[in-house]
């Protein structure tokens, strides 16, 4: 997997992720490396041959490939050649691009809801230590647009060295765990106090 995210300007490649089965083998295969229909389909809660299905289209897009074959090769292995995937930010949005990019967003937003659900059920199983290092926090903040990027740029920056995408088990602390991390940074719509 290379170290750089791909970048998404396609109206159909937006589309065509935004389905949770398709982001939930995307994030099997970025976290935990290649895998076949069958083991991405668990992680995803469909059958083998939707979880054969769904890569496919994923394949179509280049967000997955073929992987090199494990054991006896009888089984078709995949592989994410990205760390993950940044939405492209054209000067010019059509509205079938913004149309695509919100659909892609919300089904994103909603997988990222659903981890914190599952965190908050399962958080009274987590050791003291665990429940207070986790950050749940919602700031207001008043900036400039060129404050906003410097400050994405800057928490992105922060976070970059944790990325469990690019930083392996033996490269972490033998007691680390794959955490979490969501950074919503956009201007409130006016009118909304």
């Amino acid at each position: 997997m290379s170290g750089v995210s791909k970048r998404v300007g396609d109206p159909r490649a937006m589309r065509a992720l935004a389905h949770p089965a398709r982001l939930a083998i995307l994030k099997r295969l970025q976290l935990e490396g290649p895998a076949t229909a069958t083991e991405c389909a668990v992680v995803a809660g469909i059958s083998p041959s939707a979880g054969s299905y769904h890569l496919r289209m994923l394949a179509k897009y280049g967000f997955v490939e073929d992987a090199p074959p494990r054991g006896d090769g009888r089984e078709r292995v995949w592989r994410s050649p990205h760390r993950g995937f940044t939405l492209e930010e054209p000067d010019e949005q059509t509205p079938e691009l913004a149309e695509a990019k919100n659909m892609l967003s919300r089904v994103v937003m909603d997988s990222m809801a659903e981890d914190v659900r599952r965190y908050l059920d399962s958080s009274v199983r987590e050791s003291r230590e665990w429940r207070q290092a986790a950050t749940l926090n919602q700031m207001t903040l008043r900036a400039n647009a060129e404050e906003l990027a410097d400050l994405g740029r800057r928490v992105t920056e922060i976070l970059e060295p944790y990325l469990a995408r690019t930083r392996t088990p033996e490269q972490a602390p033998p007691d680390a765990r794959v955490i979490q991390s969501v950074v919503y940074l956009y201007p409130r719509p006016p009118g909304n106090a």
